[in-house]
C-alpha cells in the first residue's frame, strides 16, 4: 500500500467482509479479458463463499484460472455540509476453487443463507430445493488490503 496512513488494519479488513453483504469478484475470463461480476459472500473461517450456477462464464473463468480477486467497497459516509464521501474498500486476492463435498457445500451455503434471509429455515428450505442445481465457491485468501478514501 503506497498510502500508509489510508491503510486499514487486518481486523478492519475482516470485519468489512464479515459486515458487508456484496462485492465484485474479479476473474481472467474469455480471450484473457478481465471478467468482474457483482456478488454476495459470507466470510467463513477466513475464507470468502459465495454460490452459483453449475454452467456459465464464472465457472468456466474460475476453472480455467484460479487466481483471482474480490473487492469490497461500504457505502461511505457524507457528513452534513460536505459534498465528499469517505468510504473504506478492501481487496482480496487469492485462489478459487468449488467445494464438491456435499456436506461443505449444505454448511457454506447454510452460513450465506443465514447472513441473507429473514428465518434459518428459509435458508433450509432454499438449499433443499436448490443444492443439486448450486455450484459453491471459495477464494482462499492470499493476500489482503484495505484502505479509507476521502473523495475530495
Amino acid at each position: 500500500m503506497r498510502r500508509k496512513k489510508q491503510e486499514l488494519s487486518a481486523e478492519e479488513c475482516i470485519g468489512m467482509l464479515i459486515n458487508e453483504p456484496r462485492g465484485v469478484l474479479g476473474l481472467l475470463g474469455d480471450d484473457d479479458y478481465p471478467y468482474a461480476i457483482p456478488m454476495s459472500h459470507v466470510y467463513v473461517d477466513g475464507k470468502i463463499y459465495f454460490h452459483g450456477a453449475q454452467k456459465g462464464h464464472k465457472l468456466d473463468a474460475a476453472k480455467k484460472h484460479e487466481k483471482v480477486s474480490y473487492c469490497v467497497v461500504d457505502k461511505g459516509v457524507k457528513n452534513d455540509g460536505e459534498w465528499w464521501y469517505t468510504f473504506k474498500s478492501v481487496i482480496v486476492f487469492g485462489k478459487i476453487k468449488t467445494l464438491t463435498k456435499r456436506d461443505e457445500k449444505i454448511d457454506k451455503l447454510t452460513h450465506l443463507g443465514d447472513k441473507f434471509f429473514p428465518t434459518h429455515e428459509d435458508t433450509v428450505n432454499e438449499i433443499n430445493k436448490l443444492l443439486d442445481k448450486t455450484e459453491v465457491f471459495e477464494i482462499t485468501i492470499e493476500h489482503m488490503s484495505g484502505k479509507i478514501t476521502v473523495e475530495k
